[in-house]
């Protein structure tokens, strides 16, 4: 049987540091959770987070969770969301990924992934093991940057001309998957963390352009959150 596939993060695993400020800067109105409150609720619950990088996201699942298990493949972030979680005693970080997940079958209630793995056609085996793991009623939320949207979409379109937007869309309506569209602001301390952010995300071609388009420390980024949960029926 093959290996699961390991797809690197060209931002976060090359510039951790720099994606913690990028971390700090997005939605900084917290709309993306209170939108994933609305949809998937967390409170009392099992929630696995795929790709859960340096677990930027756990304290907050964990702060009302019964238990948050992040998932991250890459030793060197395993080692860093421990060490952020090192206090959160609900919380555990296991070595895996998506197509593989080391959990039992029916063991939470929500899984999420934020901006990791879940890019549309080509992660169906993705998708099989979280509804595997999912409880009857459990709910796979996936969080994806809107790429249709500007002026963070015209920027990630400039750099990755055949990605196709509408077709990510189709197919995750094909599996069945409701969409909700999120716009949140992105906001930085200084211009200077801003422009090295743009730099892990794009070109430097693209980044040049885009910090030369921001007139201030922010910009608008619009998410897509897709969530298709299990049957909690006889269905599956």
């Amino acid at each position: 049987m093959s290996s699961p596939r390991i797809i690197p993060s060209p931002n976060i695993w090359h510039w951790p540091r720099v994606y913690e400020a990028e971390n700090r800067a997005q939605d900084i109105d917290g709309r993306i959770p209170a939108a994933l409150k609305r949809i998937a609720p967390w409170e009392g619950a099992t929630v696995v987070d795929v790709g859960c990088g340096s677990g930027f996201h756990l304290p907050e699942f964990a702060a009302t969770a019964a238990r948050v298990v992040g998932v991250e493949p890459h030793a060197p972030l395993v080692r860093a969301a421990r060490a952020r979680t090192a206090s959160l005693d609900n919380v555990e970080i296991v070595d895996g990924n998506a197509e593989s997940l080391p959990l039992d079958d029916a063991s939470a209630d929500v899984v999420h992934a934020r901006t990791a793995y879940f890019f549309g056609a080509g992660c169906g085996p993705g998708i099989t093991e979280a509804m595997r793991v999912l409880r009857p009623g459990g709910t796979l939320v996936v969080v994806d940057l809107d790429v249709s949207a500007s002026p963070y979409g015209d920027w990630m379109r400039a750099d990755l001309p055949k990605y196709d937007c509408a077709a990510v869309e189709a197919f995750f309506d094909a599996e069945g998957f409701s969409l909700e569209r999120v716009d949140t602001r992105w906001q930085f301390d200084s211009r200077e963390t801003m422009r090295a952010v743009l730099g892990i995300e794009f070109t430097e071609r693209t980044a040049t352009r885009a910090a030369r388009s921001i007139p201030g420390l922010g910009f608008d980024v619009r998410y897509r959150i897709h969530w298709r949960r299990r049957p909690a029926g006889l269905v599956t």
